[in-house]
This record gives C-alpha cells, sequence and structure tokens, in this order.
C-alpha cells in the first residue's frame, strides 16, 4: 500500500526547511516592509492561514498511516482479522476526522478554494477506498472484488491530492515562494 498523499504534502513542506512559507528574500523587501496591506499581502497571509490549517490535519493522517504501515501488504483470511481491526478502530476513525475537519475549511481566495475543493475531494476518495478495504475484510473469506475496488479508489485518491500538490507549489510560486 503507498503512504498517503497528505504526508508526503506535508513532509515536502518540512524538508523544504519551512522555505515554502516562507517569503522569498528580494529587493522588493523593503518596500514591502513599509506598503500598506495590498493584495499580494492578503495572498500571502491567506495561504500561510489554509497551509497552517493542513498541518493541523497531521495528526490523523499520522496514525491513519502508522496503523496502516503495519498492515501486510498481502491480505489472506490469517490476517483478515488484524487489518479489520486496524482499519475499523484506527484508520477510518482517523480519516474520517481529518475529512470532517478538512471540510471545516473555508478558504476565502478564490485560488486557494479550488486547491482545496481537490484537496477535500482526494481525502473523501481515500477513505472511501479504505471504506472498501473494511467492508472485504470483514467477513471470514476475503472479498477480493471489494479490496480491488478499494485499491482503485486509493490509487484515484493518490491522482488528485497529486493534482492538488501541483496546484499548492504552483501557487506558492506565483506568490514568491522558493521551490
Amino acid at each position: 500500500m503507498k503512504k498517503s498523499w497528505i504526508i508526503s504534502l506535508i513532509t515536502s513542506f518540512v524538508l523544504l526547511g519551512g522555505v515554502l512559507l516562507s517569503p522569498a528574500i528580494s529587493a522588493d523587501a523593503a518596500k514591502i516592509a513599509t506598503s500598506t496591506y495590498s493584495d499580494s499581502d492578503q495572498s500571502y497571509a491567506e495561504f500561510e492561514e489554509y497551509t497552517n490549517q493542513l498541518f493541523a490535519l497531521e495528526t490523523y493522517e499520522a496514525k491513519a498511516i502508522t496503523a496502516l504501515e503495519s498492515i501486510d501488504t498481502q491480505v489472506t483470511s490469517t490476517n483478515r482479522k488484524s487489518m479489520y481491526l486496524k482499519l475499523t478502530n484506527t484508520v477510518i476513525p482517523n480519516y474520517t476526522k481529518l475529512v470532517s475537519k478538512a471540510k471545516q475549511i473555508k478558504p476565502t481566495n478564490p485560488q486557494i478554494k479550488k486547491i482545496h475543493a481537490t484537496f477535500v475531494k482526494a481525502s473523501y476518495t481515500q477513505l472511501e477506498g479504505y471504506l472498501l478495504y473494511q467492508k472485504a475484510v470483514s467477513k471470514n473469506k476475503v472479498n477480493y472484488t471489494l479490496l480491488k475496488q478499494g485499491s482503485a479508489k486509493v490509487n484515484t485518491a493518490s491522482v488528485l491530492m497529486d493534482q492538488c500538490e501541483q496546484q499548492l507549489y504552483a501557487y506558492a510560486r506565483s506568490l514568491g515562494y522558493d521551490s
């Protein structure tokens, strides 16, 4: 099972040493310091607020991923129950919280709204995949058809999150952040 994409997104920010969250040093720094509150200042503040709200979701994602990583990638009748319990007790509750909290984020900036809509869709699709995994292993006999459908949902979510990440980076660069 692939690692989830939000961890990848957050890890990317962390590995960049906060570069994405700090404005690029430029010759305009003095001008910005003396200017009044402008559209670019507002866009920067909205972007920073949005990324901080995404970081707040990391706890839920980390718990879900840790549980998923402890599950064998091959589902069999012998490890089915363990997988079911981890999905039921840890993965799905934490991912449900992540989706719920993500839906509560209401960006006002039109570009961030579009990015966030993709993020919510990706997160929800990921949750749907996990729910299908849970259903696939809920009975004594593993339902491989449902498992395959769950995997397709998780793969779709990964593609959507990659799109979201690319949009987020492009928007950050448009604001003058280093990449």
